[in-house]
């Protein structure tokens, strides 16, 4: 297995609660997906890499492909194994896959192609596929089209250090990373969005690597916070996260 960054690693300190609290996707990705890779999903082998807690491995479960899981974090591929026991968990990353040559039909990256060195990701990727497979990937991004996100944007790059839409801030790494990509992808944009209580959003925000790497009480101060400016927006205390999906498909 091929090093992979801390950060990336980060999240095994709250499998728990990424399973819990991270958004999934809409019906519609898969629908895209299908249409771009120019083949159903069942019975297709897939490979979900970076798989995390399985959020997108049950989807393409549902879905009806047959899915090995790849994950370098030990505590989220034990989470992925909990609640998926039937599903193959293999440890690994994306920039040395453990698998064998020509073995599957689709490869997909869900929230972890930013995770990859490109350079060595997509050559294991194709040499993985086999002929006339494809490649997926996909970001979940907060849509900044909205006044109260673009603001939260804001505040989030002030507390983090960093600005709005840097590596590893809540929603923002898919646009960086998708426009890096080479014009052989066929790209999709998707927006959609949940209603969840306040509770959940904020412990959504708290799974991000951004936080998880920092100090637990500056943490707990910024979300203490930032329950007061979302309590004017949502005096009901549901939420309305909107996001668009960003999807990029290569076919060989």
């Amino acid at each position: 297995m091929s090093a992979t960054p801390p950060r990336a690693l980060s999240f095994d300190s709250a499998a728990a609660q990424y399973a819990a609290n991270r958004p999934g996707y809409p019906p519609a990705l898969l629908d895209a997906v299908e249409e771009l890779a120019g083949r159903a999903l069942p019975g297709a082998r897939a490979v979900d890499v970076g798989a995390g807690t399985g959020i997108a491995t049950r989807m393409l479960l549902a879905r009806g492909a047959r899915v090995t899981a790849v994950e370098p974090g030990p505590g989220m591929a034990a989470e992925l194994h909990r609640s998926l026991p039937s599903v193959p968990v293999v440890l690994g990353d994306g920039n040395r896959l453990p698998l064998a040559t020509a073995s599957a039909d689709l490869i997909t990256y869900a929230q972890s192609w930013h995770w990859t060195d490109p350079s060595r990701s997509l050559p294991e990727a194709l040499r993985v596929l086999r002929p006339g497979g494809s490649l997926a990937l996909w970001w979940n991004v907060s849509d900044g089209s909205v006044s109260w996100i673009a603001e939260q944007g804001i505040r989030l790059g002030r507390h983090l250090g960093i600005g709005d839409g840097a590596h590893g801030t809540p929603g923002g790494s898919g646009s960086r990373n998708a426009g890096t990509l080479s014009g052989g992808f066929a790209r999709r944009l998707l927006p959609w969005s949940r209603t969840v209580p306040v509770d959940t959003h904020l412990a959504n925000l708290a799974t991000h690597s951004a936080f998880l790497v920092r100090d637990g009480e500056s943490t707990r101060r910024f979300l203490d916070e930032e329950r007061g400016h979302l309590a004017a927006v949502f005096p009901d205390g549901t939420v309305e996260e909107r996001y668009v999906v960003e999807l990029a498909v290569l076919t060989g």
